[in-house]
């Protein structure tokens, strides 16, 4: 059974950082290329970042230069390290692989104050 918790949410001031965690299990998630994806209120989800099983990045224009993803395969844990956050950033984060299985975890609030 696939699962995918996500955590390290929270309430921060605009210009913070945050370490936002996930655990995936059920499958062998090393040999997937992963990503974090965002929905903010009254919009769709949206992909922010992406790792591949070698460790190559890439990113939403719109969080390059403060937003760093890292895996630790051993684990089949997936981390986004946010840092000079806007009030933008303001959603729910989840981790899947990309392309996105079916199944979604519950995401973490992210929610940026100005």
């Amino acid at each position: 059974q696939v699962q995918l918790v996500e955590s390290g949410g929270g309430l921060v001031q605009a210009g913070g950082s945050l370490r936002l965690s996930c655990a995936a299990s059920g499958r062998r998630f090393s040999i997937y290329t992963m990503g974090w994806y965002r929905q903010a209120p009254g919009k769709q989800r949206e992909l922010v970042a992406t790792i591949t099983t070698d460790g190559s990045t890439n990113y939403a224009d719109s969080v390059k230069g403060r937003f760093t993803v890292s895996r630790e395969n051993a684990w089949n844990t997936v981390y986004l390290q946010m840092s000079g956050l806007k009030p933008d950033d303001t959603a729910v984060y989840y981790c899947n692989t990309h392309p996105a299985l079916e199944y979604w975890g519950r995401g973490t609030q992210l929610t940026v104050s100005s």
